[in-house]
């Protein structure tokens, strides 16, 4: 993980954000943004800086961190740790959601072990946010539901490897064709018939299980028994009686049942 845990430390004594400060620094991946000696000092500058992390004093003057955090807006909190010379708070304070509770004179350890929760929460928070960011721009481009959508980029996600070349079996010879040279490949009663650069090859499969063996990403289903190189399309055309046909880069025309034409679509 490479994500900066920006940092606000919270503490009315000097002397304390001094040695947290120095502490920090020695852990990689914290940058500490601004320090604060109060807590409307505290809310003011989560305002201008948005820190990741508030390291949180508990008993300070005129405002508690307590009360600071019952200030934020549930959008605008920050993962809080508190730091406190007291032990009777701890209770409290995991229910206001803190990330850990640490008693003055912090140990280096239990510091280094709570910034690395921090740290996961924070790479965690953000793939969230990445995967939502995709979900809304693949919506605005497609115009489906936020459900289909959710669906199509599950079954798509590239969890899964697949291998580079398809073997194909004859007799005592296998013949091995790279992914990227096949154009399409269609059903022939229990054989699967393999088109690429100009040749065919016929292999004894069934679809679905030579379906497994390719790339959703590049290869999908267009047809009840056509699977075609998305990459190897150059056009989609309409016919008069409601029929779709592909047009290959090899000049090859594939038909494409209409109820396939709605899933395809999204990977033009």
């Amino acid at each position: 993980m490479t994500d900066v845990l920006r940092t606000l430390i919270v503490d009315d004594e000097s002397l304390a954000r001094r040695g947290l400060k120095l502490r920090l620094a020695q852990i990689e991946g914290v940058e500490v943004v601004a320090e604060a000696s109060n807590g409307r000092e505290a809310l003011q500058l989560m305002v201008e800086f948005q820190p990741d992390l508030v390291l949180l004093d508990i008993q300070m003057p005129g405002m508690s961190g307590f009360d600071v955090v019952a200030k934020l807006q549930q959008d605008q909190m920050p993962m809080v740790i508190f730091v406190t010379a007291f032990d009777q708070y701890a209770i409290e304070a995991f229910k206001v959601q803190a990330i850990d509770y640490l008693l003055k004179p912090i140990e280096d350890e239990l510091l280094a072990k709570a910034i690395a929760r921090a740290k996961q929460r924070l790479h965690e928070r953000k793939e969230i946010k990445d995967k939502q960011s995709l979900l809304e721009l693949v919506i605005g481009i497609t115009g489906k539901s936020v459900t289909s959508v959710t669906q199509l980029l599950r079954d798509h996600a590239g969890v899964k490897s697949y291998p580079d070349k398809l073997a194909i079996k004859d007799g005592s010879e296998t013949t091995l064709v790279a992914m990227q040279d096949i154009d399409w490949v269609d059903a022939a009663g229990d054989y699967m018939c393999v088109h690429a650069l100009g040749e065919t090859h016929v292999m004894r499969i069934t679809m679905k299980e030579l379906e497994a063996q390719l790339d959703p990403a590049t290869f999908q289903r267009v047809h009840r028994s056509t699977i075609v190189n998305l990459a190897r399309v150059v056009k989609v055309c309409s016919h008069m009686n409601g029929e779709f046909y592909l047009a290959l880069i090899n000049g090859s025309s594939v038909k494409m049942s209409r109820s396939y034409k709605d899933k395809v679509k999204h990977f033009f």
